[in-house]
């Protein structure tokens, strides 16, 4: 006599959900999503979910070519050392902020609504980061030179 189906069935639904995710134990958790917080010397707290610049080769690519960014994203450049730190706008499609920050975690100058597709080196001066977001952005918000901001989730090497 052969066993009954239901608990047959549910035993072999348990048995590929635990080899669909490998050894049977629970996914690994997912990392904190990257953020960029920047505390205004005006008060409050601003938030900015970002993606991440490391590497050269994603550092020369950017931004470019995209044609919108979220409200309230950005991309954060991280380079190995602080220095000057020039941008241009060589294949971006959308105005952007540029806000330069040092190893402090201090905003050291913001360049303000960059011209898409302008070849002109523009710098917010010395930096081991830089943040970008849309352009007009940190008016708005009133981020501005000797403001503070630290990094959440952010892998350094």
């Amino acid at each position: 006599m052969s066993p009954p189906a239901a608990p047959l069935a549910l035993a072999a639904a348990l048995l590929v959900s635990a080899c669909a995710r490998g050894d049977g134990a629970s996914p690994a958790p997912q990392p904190s999503p990257a953020r960029v917080v920047i505390a205004p010397r005006k008060g409050g707290t601003l938030v900015v979910a970002v993606e991440v610049a490391r590497t050269e080769a994603e550092r020369a690519r950017g931004l470019m070519f995209r044609t919108s960014l979220g409200d309230g994203a950005g991309m954060l450049f991280v380079f190995d050392e602080t220095g000057d730190h020039p941008f241009w706008m060589k294949n971006t499609l959308i105005p952007l902020d540029m806000i330069f920050i040092d190893d402090s975690g201090r905003v050291t100058g913001v360049v303000a609504r960059a011209t898409p597709g302008s070849l002109e080196p523009r710098s917010g001066g010395p930096g081991r980061y830089v943040l970008e977001v849309n352009g007009g952005w940190a008016e708005q918000k009133g981020v501005a030179a000797g403001d503070q901001v630290r990094f959440e989730g952010v892998l350094f090497p």
